[in-house]
């Protein structure tokens, strides 16, 4: 096999340089070549498209790259190693962009279809099986004018089966994670059908294993004919994510996905209210408003609505990820955030809770009410939290004023609330977010952040907020 040279390819184009190469294991150069055969369409053979003198292994390793909005090297570095081993679904990542189809007009021409289940999983029950599997469906119908019916023998539009290994379609499986599932664009005999890799673990709502809707879910997306998608909110995505099932809604990439096929659900009630389908943040967008900033153990985190970005030291490239994939107990939409330097937890405030969090688990008797910080019952929501590494206190920010938290004798200090711009001066709106990084105080207000040096009250600069976050968008 041919080894990966640490090349710089810009924005995928013919030319590339390159750099001594990056130290991998031939282990990881195997793994990381039979994934992109699988995945990305890398053959054997000369592929015309690829500019001469290019290795193609560092051409489709870069496309894998973009596809998830990694650092484009060309090279098997952490992240990309890391983000290949992920759970994730079958089918190949065809194209770089927001949701997308399989082409050729791969959709059902009619919008009654059947699906029958073949056989099942022994980790759950037949009806949580059933009610995952019908749910999953509705995903798809509540947007669209395709209706379900489930027939109990004979051939259906959307067979779905259970198998491990070699299971009948020449797709076989890998065993536990890895992939997790596949299915079949629309079409005649084997199209439109859903297999599961029954060497997996599926749960109705646990998050010990894969919860089957979400998978059944992403499936059948592609029994519809979509493809997937590079936006990490969206449901055809391709690795998975762990969400909840009973507040899950199918984000506004997918929507606009399958409505482009099928068009919109003109019979849906208008009197029944149903929630708005949520965007991926960007973190390109500069008039962005975090809704949080924390550290972690040396990583920063950044806030906005369902997700954050994890920013690591060893990495220039922030990864996105949903709060519940890292935090399945954590709520969306968080008001504050931060990091307990006296408890080694992570807290994160909404409206009157808060949730702390030790690693990924949430802590015994949480979520507590925010007045558990001393803070008057009368404070409806927190703006921002901030550790001081010099004072040791902790700083709470409620609309105007700011109060502080001696975490160690767990009671509020005296003399406050304070205002805001008595101790940070030029900061007259409302602060948004904040944190200490290397000695500096950080106060996000709206799309800007001001840089202090606490001690001496002292503003040094004011920058954008996408200072330590930057466009990832290649």
């Amino acid at each position: 096999m041919k080894t990966f040279k640490l090349c710089i390819l810009v924005s995928l184009a013919v030319t590339a340089y390159c750099v001594p190469t990056a130290q991998v294991t031939v282990e990881e150069e195997n793994f990381a070549e039979s994934y992109l055969k699988k995945f990305f369409n890398l053959t054997d053979e000369t592929d015309p498209t690829i500019g001469r003198g290019i290795n193609p292994l560092t051409w489709k390793l870069g496309e894998m790259q973009r596809f998830f909005g990694l650092q484009i090297t060309g090279t098997l570095d952490t992240d990309t190693i890391a983000m290949m081993k992920k759970p994730r679904c079958g089918v190949p990542d065809g194209n770089i962009a927001r949701f997308s189809t399989f082409g050729r007009n791969q959709k059902w021409e009619k919008n009654s279809l059947t699906y029958r289940i073949v056989n099942y999983t022994p980790d759950m029950s037949v009806p949580e099986v059933d009610d995952s599997i019908e749910r999953a469906l509705q995903v798809w119908a509540k947007i669209t004018p395709l209706r379900f019916t489930r027939i109990h023998s004979g051939t259906a539009d959307i067979m779905i089966s259970f198998g491990r290994q070699q299971h009948g379609d020449y797709y076989p499986f890998d065993g536990p994670d890895g992939t997790l599932a596949h299915a079949f664009a629309p079409a005649s005999g084997i199209g439109g059908d859903a297999h599961f890799d029954d060497d997996e673990t599926f749960t109705f709502r646990s998050n010990t294993g894969y919860i089957l809707f979400m998978v059944a879910a992403h499936e059948f997306g592609h029994s519809l004919g979509l493809s997937h998608s590079n936006d990490p909110g969206a449901l055809m995505y391709p690795v998975y994510s762990y969400r909840n099932p009973d507040t899950f809604v199918l984000p506004r990439d997918d929507v606009n996905g399958i409505q482009s096929l099928y068009g919109r659900n003109t019979g849906k009630d208008p009197s029944v209210e149903e929630p708005e389908p949520p965007t991926t943040p960007d973190a390109c967008d500069s008039s962005m408003v975090l809704d949080a900033v924390a550290t972690l153990r040396g990583e920063m985190l950044f806030f906005k609505d369902n997700v954050f970005w994890r920013s690591f030291p060893q990495s220039r490239t922030p990864q996105q990820s949903l709060i519940t994939n890292f935090w399945p107990n954590a709520p969306s939409n968080v008001n504050a955030a931060y990091e307990s330097q006296h408890k080694d937890n992570v807290f994160i405030f909404k409206d009157q809770k808060v949730w702390a969090f030790n690693g990924y688990d949430l802590v015994s008797g949480y979520p507590k009410p925010i007045s558990s910080f001393g803070l008057p019952k009368t404070v409806k929501k927190v703006n921002a939290v901030l550790f001081d590494v010099e004072s040791r206190k902790t700083l709470i920010f409620v609309g105007s004023e700011y109060y502080s938290y001696d975490e160690a004798r767990e009671t509020m200090d005296k003399g406050f609330p304070k205002q805001v711009d008595q101790t940070f001066s030029g900061l007259t709106s409302e602060v948004t977010a904040a944190f200490q990084y290397r000695g500096f105080t950080y106060i996000y207000s709206g799309p800007y952040m001001f840089e202090y040096s606490l001690r001496t009250g002292r503003l040094f600069r004011v920058l954008r907020n996408s200072y330590f976050l930057p466009c990832t968008n290649f």
